[in-house]
């Protein structure tokens, strides 16, 4: 579905179910170069059990249209503007990567407006490395290569992601790729990046979040290694670490365990 956002078109994937605003909603956030599609068992797997999904294209981002925010901040103020616009009252914010640390400042802003907040493959502080950086904008195609041997673990998934034969850094270089493609103007890659190595407001989101907060981290992630997570849960009032056998694209090598520490959170708070 399309949701009217600043007069621009957001994409909101809903699980292939009918959005119904009077089911308890999961808005999903993707990472840096990823669009709505990495989540796409466990949006499926909570539409058809009883929950409202929107697992959205950022702004400026795949399908959606408008200005790709430049700043955690202004991103988390796209996602509370998007619950406004679909008549949502509150929400379960999910975020991976630079979507964990929208999803926190999101919380932070608007406490009341969120009853459960998921932090996947998160760190805080998020840094970039420096030659990272340069790459994203000098040779995205090596940028994208050090990401994805970075990002995982394994060569291929279970079935239960993306299929039989799924070849994980294969899929997500081409993802990274159609992402990136999609704005012509305006270099995602390198924008979503800095974002990421700017954002210094985390420990005091952390701290401003009211609701009960799941960090779910790989065990093996290089980008956001677990030490990182701790560090960050240390500030909040209500945080539960799983750690799961998965480097950073854990939705996809992990999919079973990310889905069932998804509902075992939302089903005790």
């Amino acid at each position: 579905m399309f949701i009217d956002l600043h007069g621009a078109p957001l994409y909101a994937y809903t699980g292939g179910r009918p959005f119904d605003p009077a089911q308890p909603t999961v808005v999903f956030i993707h990472g840096v170069l990823n669009d709505h599609s990495v989540w796409i068992l466990q949006s499926r797997a909570l539409a058809h059990h009883g929950w409202n999904v929107l697992a959205i294209d950022l702004p400026g981002h795949g399908r959606s249209g408008g200005q790709p925010p430049a700043t955690v901040e202004q991103a988390a103020d796209d996602v509370l503007a998007l619950l406004r616009a679909a008549g949502i009252a509150r929400a379960v914010l999910v975020g991976h990567s630079f979507g964990s640390l929208i999803a926190l400042e999101a919380a932070a802003r608007a406490p009341s407006q969120v009853s459960h907040l998921v932090l996947v493959g998160t760190a805080f502080p998020m840094a970039v490395s420096p030659a990272l950086l340069e790459a994203s904008v000098s040779a995205p195609e090596k940028a994208i290569h050090m990401v994805n041997v970075f990002s995982h673990s394994t060569l291929c998934p279970p079935p239960s992601a993306l299929g039989p034969g799924t070849w994980l850094y294969g899929s997500s270089r081409a993802l990274m790729r159609r992402v990136l493609a999609s704005n012509p103007t305006v270099n995602l890659f390198h924008t979503g990046f800095q974002a990421c190595d700017r954002y210094r407001g985390g420990e005091q989101a952390m701290a401003a979040v009211q609701c009960p907060t799941l960090l779910l981290v790989g065990r093996h992630d290089q980008m956001t290694p677990p030490r990182a997570a701790r560090a960050l849960a240390a500030h909040a009032r209500q945080a539960t670490v799983v750690e799961v056998e998965a480097g950073h694209a854990l939705m996809t090598e992990a999919p079973d365990a990310v889905l069932d520490a998804l509902r075992q959170f939302l089903s005790r708070t």
